[in-house]
C-alpha cells in the first residue's frame, strides 16, 4: 500500500467529467523505411504481449472512510483496457484530424477502477506516419517524471528494435524514500505547517513576501494569487470538451537569442508567449493595461530523486507590462524570474509545497461552487517547462520526429501551455476548452512573436547601438 500526498489527493479532489486531471503526451513516428503497411498493427499486437505490468502501472486508487485514498496493486491487468488501436481514414489523416482526436482522446476521465494510465496507437497517418498518445494520472506522476519514464522505455538508435513498453519497465528505484516522503506529507496540513522549525521559517518568508508585494514596498518578490484580470476568454469555469495546437522552433535559434542576451530557455519562451497572447487578447477586444500573471510549476525534487507521484510547487509570475518592444519585454521578464528563482531557493521546499496546497485550495473550492466566473483566477493560465531528450528517440526502429505535451487544465483557467524540448526543437502545447476561441491563431502568434523577438535582439545588438 503507498498513501498519496496532499498535493497528488487534491488532483483526485479537482477532477470532474469537465475538468479530468491527466497528462498526456503525443508521439509523431516515422515508419521505418522498408516496411509495410502492416508495421503500426503489428506494434499494436506486440504491445499487448507485454503483459507483465510492473509499479505504479500495476496500481489502482482505492479510497477510504477512515483514512488517506491509498494506492494498491491490482490482481491483473488487461492490457487490451489500456492499449487501443486507432487507424485514420485516407484524406483524414493530416495534422489537424490528428490534434482533433487526441483532444478527443484527452477529454475522458481515466476508470478509477482500473491503473490509471492508456496507450493509444494511431495508424494511417499521411506521409508514412504514425502516432502515440499516451496519458496518465497526474497523481501517478507529474511531466516531468512522465517525460522521464517514457524515454527510459525508447531507444536511443534505430538499430534497437528491442520493444520496452514503458509498464514493462522498472521506474521506481527511489520508492523507499518517496514512501517516506509521501507519508509525511499524508499528515494533516495543520501538523506539516508546526512541524520542523524550516519549514516553518519559509512559511513564514513566504508570507513576509506577499505582505510586502501586496503594499507595493516590493516588485516581483512573488507575484500575488488571485490578482490577474478575470475579465479575458483564457479564465472561467471549465467545461467539457478539448482543443489541442502546437507551435515549434528551432533550439538553434532560440540559443542564438540566449546567448546574445544572456537569457535562459524560460526567459526567451515566456517572452514570446507573452506578445503572442496579449495581440491574442487585443484580437478578442481585451486591452490588459497590468501584466500577465502566470501559474508556474516548479520541480522541487533533489538531483537525482526518483519516485512516483508529485513534487512540484506552484508558483504565480508576472510577465512583463505591456510594450510593443520584444527586447524590452524579454528584459521585464529576465527580472520577474529571477526574483521568483531567489525566492524558491530562499525557502524550504515544503514551503513551496504547503503554499501550493493553500492557494490551490482555494481555487478548487471556487471551480466546485460554480464560482470561477465571478471571482478572479489564480493566474490567466499556466505554463510549464517540461525538459526533453536532446536526440531523437526511436520505438520499433521507428524515429519519433515530434513529441508534444498535453497538460490538464487548473481550476478558473481555460488554457494550459507546455513548453518540451526535444531533438533540437522547442514545442509549445496548447491544450483548451472549447470555449477558447481562435486556439490555432494564438499558436501562429507564439511563432510570429518569437520572430519578432529574434529581429528585435539583431537590432539591439547591432555594431555602434
Amino acid at each position: 500500500m503507498h498513501k498519496l500526498s496532499l498535493l497528488d489527493l487534491g488532483f483526485f479532489i479537482a477532477e470532474s467529467e469537465a475538468s479530468p486531471k491527466h497528462v498526456g503526451g503525443l508521439m509523431i513516428c516515422k515508419r521505418p523505411s522498408r516496411t509495410n503497411a502492416a508495421f503500426v498493427d503489428d506494434l499494436y499486437r506486440e504491445f499487448l504481449t507485454h503483459a507483465d505490468v510492473v509499479a505504479p502501472f500495476n496500481r489502482v486508487i482505492h479510497f477510504s472512510l477512515t483514512g488517506m485514498p491509498e494506492w494498491r496493486e491490482a490482481e491483473a491487468v488487461d492490457l487490451t483496457q489500456h492499449v487501443f488501436y486507432h487507424r485514420m481514414a485516407r484524406g483524414k489523416n493530416g495534422r489537424r484530424e490528428l490534434y482533433q482526436l487526441a483532444s478527443t482522446l484527452h477529454q475522458p476521465m481515466l476508470d478509477r477502477s482500473r491503473p490509471l494510465w492508456e496507450l493509444h496507437v494511431v495508424d494511417g497517418l499521411s506521409e508514412a506516419r504514425f502516432a502515440l498518445y499516451l496519458k496518465m494520472h497526474h497523481a501517478c506522476a507529474d511531466g516531468v517524471t512522465m517525460m522521464r519514464w517514457a524515454a527510459d522505455s525508447l531507444s536511443r538508435s534505430a538499430s534497437d528494435v528491442e520493444l520496452r513498453p514503458l509498464w514493462s519497465i522498472p521506474h521506481l528505484r527511489g520508492e523507499r524514500q518517496e514512501k517516506r516522503r509521501q507519508e509525511k506529507m499524508a499528515q494533516s496540513l495543520l501538523a506539516e505547517l508546526s512541524g520542523a522549525g524550516k519549514l516553518a521559517l519559509g512559511v513564514g518568508r513566504l508570507a513576509a513576501m506577499l505582505l510586502l508585494e501586496s503594499v507595493k514596498l516590493t516588485k516581483n518578490a512573488i507575484s500575488l494569487p488571485f490578482v490577474a484580470d478575470g475579465n479575458t476568454p483564457l479564465t472561467g469555469q471549465v467545461t467539457a470538451g478539448r482543443q489541442f495546437a502546437t507551435s515549434g522552433v528551432a533550439m538553434e535559434r532560440v540559443n542564438g537569442i540566449r546567448t546574445r542576451t544572456r537569457s535562459t530557455l524560460n526567459h526567451v519562451a515566456l517572452t514570446c508567449l507573452d506578445g503572442a497572447l496579449h495581440r491574442y487578447l487585443r484580437d478578442e477586444g481585451v486591452d490588459l493595461k497590468r501584466p500577465i500573471t502566470i501559474q508556474m510549476p516548479v520541480n522541487l525534487r533533489k538531483e537525482g530523486e526518483q519516485g512516483a507521484g508529485n513534487k512540484i510547487g506552484f508558483v504565480q509570475v508576472e510577465l512583463s507590462p505591456p510594450t510593443d518592444d520584444p527586447y524590452v519585454r524579454l528584459r521585464n521578464i529576465g527580472f520577474s524570474l529571477r526574483n521568483v528563482r531567489s525566492m524558491i531557493d530562499s525557502v524550504a521546499p515544503e514551503a513551496i509545497e504547503s503554499y501550493t496546497v493553500l492557494t490551490s485550495l482555494v481555487g478548487l473550492l471556487t471551480e466546485k461552487l460554480n464560482l470561477s466566473n465571478r471571482l478572479p483566477p489564480t493566474g490567466n493560465t499556466l505554463v510549464s517547462n517540461v525538459p526533453g531528450p536532446s536526440e531523437y528517440l526511436y520505438v520499433k526502429g521507428a524515429r519519433i520526429e515530434e513529441l508534444h505535451p498535453i497538460s490538464t487544465l487548473p481550476p478558473g483557467n481555460l488554457l494550459n501551455i507546455t513548453l518540451f524540448s526535444y531533438a533540437g526543437q522547442l514545442f509549445f502545447g496548447l491544450i483548451a476548452t472549447q470555449e477558447l476561441p481562435n486556439l490555432e491563431r494564438l499558436s501562429r502568434y507564439v511563432s510570429d512573436a518569437f520572430s519578432e523577438l529574434e529581429q528585435s535582439v539583431l537590432d539591439a545588438f547591432k555594431p555602434g547601438v
